[in-house]
């Protein structure tokens, strides 16, 4: 299905600004939906008496008039009489009697959408109600149908959305979430039962109806400093402001606060407050943020220790007499190391992944600068790892380190010279790896499996047993040198 942008864009002419109005309301719209007990429907002209949805929504209060989608459906006619005389006449207008979409009722409003007072009408809403179920209404549904009327009416001359509202759009709270209407002097006139509980989960053990809601929830706040913002936004909201939505904590709870000016045919008439309570999801959030910072702090001190063992193993390395022993422990002195520059970069990282292709070039430098190597054997990357979970690329690192190694160490003997080249191609969920030089090639009778190095029996094990993958050795098929061919799986473990 097209979206709202794309069928604007192919049957209508309206400049970006307009366009940018309409998908503000489109952003805005469920709560409009959800206080008519509604379904709204957006409608374009297209032609002559002819109108082409291109948006619309069901109301999660109650049941909806329309089991298909109408999006990209055209009316005209007597189909189209709402969004004509909306559109023609640039008012509201309401059907007298219901009309019947097969056997439901349906009362079917028009509201004409315009971005500013005064402006032309760039589209209607249709505010379509399903009449099956009607009965007496309740306070609270009289609450809501009352807000839901003022913001029609906003929506008609132009007042709503706001452009500064844009960035509360679906951010919550809800209308069911719990919802206070306002009269003009800031006093409660209408209170949701969510709303009250959401209240007292701040402290309040009375009823708010007639209380004044800004000095009320100011002397609530845990923090005198929120406690003087949020009374603040819920003034300049009755002033005719809209500010961004608020936390607010007090007693253990936290509350989420946004705030809507109702200022129908430009006269004040109160503010809406939508309220939630959002406390066991912020203390669900803080739990996952300290464990983030915990994983990363062990990541951190992790690396430390792998530091501290690489040091150790590199000053021990050089007050040995053996040639022997002084080779073992430098290498292991790079294998700690490469472990670690995958937790250095773990511990700065919120998800227990990495953005592979920086450790590999920085593996690639220090491999070069350790083995004395760089005046005479090139290393280089070619292709891009991405960014690898943990769990691959830890072993992997560990893997690259002995396998280059390798190459530069035994590919090019005494003073010969050449490049060592480090290629990755990701494709179907896998990782190709291959480590290419142009040395003096394998040993005749060289077999990876009947190999006695311990390198290259670690790299054996790390791939079949970590990396879940394979591993072959051979000659390079046009040119001299030697290839080692890695396949792994990157996928999801």
């Amino acid at each position: 299905m097209s979206t709202l942008y794309e069928l604007l864009a192919e049957h209508t002419s309206l400049p970006p600004d307009d366009v940018e109005h309409l998908q503000r309301l489109v952003g805005e719209w469920q709560l409009l939906s959800d206080l008519s007990f509604a379904d709204l429907l957006l409608w374009v002209p297209v032609a002559e008496g002819e109108f082409l949805c291109v948006a619309q929504v069901r109301p999660t209060t109650g049941p909806t008039a329309y089991q298909d989608d109408l999006v990209g459906r055209l009316r005209s006619g007597a189909g189209a009489v709402p969004q004509r005389v909306a559109a023609g006449e640039g008012r509201i207008f309401r059907e007298a009697d219901p009309d019947w979409d097969g056997p439901v009722p349906v009362r079917r409003e028009g509201i004409p959408v315009r971005r500013e007072p005064g402006a032309r009408v760039l589209a209607v809403v249709a505010r379509d109600t399903n009449l099956v179920a009607t009965r007496s209404p309740s306070k609270l549904e009289l609450a809501y149908l009352a807000t839901a009327d003022d913001l029609c009416r906003m929506v008609a001359e132009g007042s709503f959305p706001r452009a500064q509202q844009a960035a509360d759009v679906d951010t919550g709270p809800r209308a069911g979430d719990g919802l206070i209407r306002l009269a003009p002097d800031g006093r409660v006139a209408y209170a949701s039962p969510n709303a009250l509980s959401a209240y007292r989960r701040l402290g309040v053990t009375g009823d708010v109806t007639d209380a004044e809601l800004a000095p009320l929830t100011r002397r609530l706040a845990r923090d005198p400093f929120a406690g003087r913002e949020i009374a603040d936004r819920i003034r300049r909201a009755l002033a005719g402001e809209a500010p961004l939505r608020m936390e607010v904590e007090a007693r253990g709870g936290i509350v989420l606060f946004r705030t809507l000016p109702l200022r129908p045919g430009g006269e004040p008439a109160g503010a809406l407050v939508l309220v939630g309570d959002v406390t066991e999801l912020r203390y669900r959030d803080r739990q996952l943020l300290s464990k983030d910072a915990t994983i990363r702090e062990i990541h951190h001190r992790v690396k430390n220790n792998l530091q501290t063992v690489a040091a150790l193993l590199r000053l021990q390395a050089r007050r040995v007499e053996s040639p022997a022993a002084r080779t073992a422990l430098e290498e292991s002195e790079r294998r700690v190391a490469s472990i670690a520059m995958v937790h250095e970069t773990l511990a700065v990282s919120l998800d227990e992944r990495v953005d592979f292709d920086g450790i590999v070039d920085r593996l690639l430098a220090s491999l070069s600068d350790v083995a004395g190597a760089g005046t005479r054997v090139r290393l280089a990357r070619d292709g891009a790892f991405g960014v690898l979970a943990a769990e691959v690329a830890t072993p992997l690192v560990m893997v690259l380190t002995e396998v280059v190694q390798n190459a530069v160490e035994h590919g090019f003997p005494a003073s010969e010279t050449g490049t060592v080249t480090v290629s990755a191609r990701r494709a179907n969920r896998r990782l190709r790896v291959v480590v290419a030089d142009d040395g003096i090639g394998l040993p005749a009778g060289f077999s990876l499996a009947g190999s006695d190095r311990l390198g290259l029996q670690i790299v054996r094990a790390l791939v079949s047993a970590e990396l879940r993958g394979s591993m072959e050795v051979r000659p390079r098929s046009s040119t001299p040198g030697t290839e080692a061919v890695l396949d792994v799986p990157i996928a999801a473990r």
